[in-house]
């Protein structure tokens, strides 16, 4: 099978189905509708591999995160987890335990990702909307972190974007109640760009996507860089500082601003090369 990449795509064959709906464009549709979509181990290594692809592939600049069936994730496989806490089982390996890899509700990453939201976010699929780029939830999707009603906690990295998103009081609220909440006050907190009817959700995903990937790959990573750092670091100014030295010295290096200036001066559209940063 071809691919419109450089590479071929890592093997995902226990939970995920990728396809690529537009020019630069990756779809990943977690695909376990019977579990709703929960997440076993190996279906988060599956997802640690797509995002280290996603970054390292020259012809992609954005992805997007949907569920297949009424689900988009019902979050961490609660049998799998309890059956690693059982007295004859590895400590180390308890699903609760951090392991090599950081789930995409901890990715930092360089690309932005969008999450489609077609039904059930709860728990770590909850989790992973919160660290998404862009965020288009169906009408009668619902968005919940019950960590507390189950003895655990929402450790997956939620906790201090979501306040960074919502505010101390609604993320306080939004956790330690543990209820759920729908798209549209998801929306009007600031978790949701934009609440569309089911059978839209993906289509305005990849409408979303497809205008980002017509831009600059470089300017888009150096781009979201920026909002990243001011995001996680306290002092604006330093964020600045930061994406100066680091991302834009690159983006400076290479092709694409070249390419872009020259375009806008002759009055035509830019052809973009694969990014360099």
């Amino acid at each position: 099978m071809s691919y419109p990449t450089t590479t071929p795509p890592p093997p995902t064959p226990a939970f995920l189905k990728i396809s690529f709906p537009a020019p630069r464009v990756l779809l990943v549709r977690m695909d376990r509708p019977s579990a709703l979509n929960a997440m076993s181990t190996a279906a988060q290594w599956e997802m640690d591999s797509i995002w280290k692809w996603l970054d390292d592939e020259p012809n992609l600049s954005v992805a997007i995160i949907t569920g297949t069936g009424r689900a988009f994730s019902a979050g961490a496989d609660l049998k799998e987890w309890n059956n690693s806490m059982a007295d004859d089982a590895d400590p180390s390996k308890r699903m609760g335990n951090s392991p090599a890899f950081k789930p995409l509700s901890r990715r930092l990453g360089k690309k932005p990702v969008i999450a489609a939201v077609n039904g059930l976010a709860m728990g770590g699929g909850c989790e992973f909307v919160v660290n998404c780029d862009i965020v288009v939830a169906a009408e009668d999707a619902v968005f919940g972190l019950p960590e507390v009603k189950r003895g655990v906690a929402p450790i997956g990295g939620a906790l201090p974007r979501l306040i960074r998103t919502v505010g101390l009081q609604r993320a306080t609220e939004f956790t330690l109640m543990g209820e759920p909440i729908s798209a549209q006050k998801a929306f009007e907190w600031g978790i949701v760009n934009k609440v569309v009817k089911k059978e839209q959700v993906v289509d305005e995903a990849v409408r979303y996507a497809a205008a980002i990937a017509k831009n600059s790959p470089d300017a888009i990573i150096c781009t979201r860089a920026g909002l990243r750092q001011g995001w996680e670091t306290a002092a604006v100014e330093r964020a600045v500082e930061i994406t100066m030295e680091r991302e834009f010295a690159e983006l400076q290096k290479g092709e694409n601003i070249l390419e872009g200036l020259k375009a806008f001066s002759e009055k035509r559209e830019p052809v973009w090369k694969g990014s360099r940063l």
